[in-house]
């Protein structure tokens, strides 16, 4: 089983916090509501693997004005890839606490749509499994 350590976001911009629906096609968790991030590369950082996982999926204009370090957790996952294949992966989360200067979007082929969502309406969404532990562990949920 391959193992990777994935950076994960949990980006917020004036008391809301930005969603991404998964592809329905592939990644963890087709077609739900997540938090953006992703595999750190060979020879990378792990801040720079944070912000080039937000520039790939979010764009450019996305400007991020703070990185706070929050968690870390682990878990097993299968992961589906858009010719259909799957792989099962232990994947180690590292978790950060982001604030945006702006609200400047654009999203690529992974998701499906975004969204900036206030916590009231965050238990109201369909959340993975794993966005719904993080912002339970917030107490957002």
């Amino acid at each position: 089983m391959r193992q990777r350590i994935i950076v994960c976001p949990v980006i917020q911009n004036e008391g809301e916090y930005l969603l991404c629906r998964m592809a329905k096609d592939r990644g963890v968790f087709p077609g739900q509501w997540a938090l953006p991030g992703g595999g750190v590369e060979p020879d990378e950082t792990i801040e720079n693997a944070l912000r080039r996982e937000i520039r790939e999926e979010l764009g450019d204009a996305l400007e991020i004005a703070h990185i706070q370090p929050w968690t870390f957790r682990d878990d097993k996952r299968m992961k589906t890839y858009a010719d259909g294949s799957q792989e099962e992966i232990y994947m180690i989360y590292l978790i950060y606490d982001c604030v945006t200067a702006n609200r400047a979007i654009t999203f690529n082929e992974e998701f499906q749509e975004t969204a900036w969502v206030a916590p009231a309406a965050l238990k109201t969404m369909d959340l993975n499994e794993a966005t719904r532990l993080t912002f339970r562990q917030k107490g957002l949920i």
